[in-house]
């Protein structure tokens, strides 16, 4: 029983550190590299540049490879790992109230527009918004500002309408 209530413990202290250092490091490569995952398609398909994007399929490759790695260390963590393979086209497990997979497509699509169009305008994506916020950018801080607002309304008010439609034509 001891056991079990020190390894909790040590997650309690051990997450924040880890959590501070890979933001770091995140933050000072997504710096120095200039990353940004809508630049990176902008560039692509204007100019058929694709450094930005290279760094846009590293992410990805990245998150898949770290999570991957978790998921080794403390599988019963992440019991659902693989949950698209296994079970087709379903919910993810877990998922906050339930919806139905179209109410996740239609929220996904809805959420990638607006943060698409806002990043276009803008000239970059959120994690560069914040990047240059770090670097002293007024036009960047009132973007981030206005994401978690954005966030809240969007979780609270958007999200809602959705699923009271689909259960009003269900």
């Amino acid at each position: 029983m001891a056991a079990g209530w020190l390894s909790k413990e040590i997650a309690v202290v051990a997450v924040p550190i880890v959590t501070i250092v890979l933001g770091i490091l995140i933050g000072w490569l997504g710096q120095r590299s200039g990353f940004c995952s809508i630049g990176g398609f902008r560039d692509f398909f204007m100019f058929r540049h694709t450094r930005l994007l290279n760094g846009y399929l590293a992410l990805i490759a990245g998150a898949f490879i770290g999570y991957l790695v978790f998921w080794l260390i403390t599988p019963s963590a992440f019991e659902h790992f693989f949950w698209l393979l296994t079970s087709g086209f379903t919910p993810v497990p877990g998922a906050p109230a339930g919806l139905s997979p179209l109410a996740y497509v239609i929220l996904a699509v809805i959420g990638g527009i607006a943060i698409g169009i806002i990043g276009v305008i803008l000239g970059g994506c959120p994690l560069r918004q914040c990047v240059m916020t770090s670097e002293g950018s007024i036009k960047s801080l009132f973007f981030v500002i206005g994401m978690c607002i954005g966030s809240v309304v969007f979780t609270l008010w958007i999200s809602g309408l959705v699923v009271a439609m689909l259960k009003g034509i269900a």
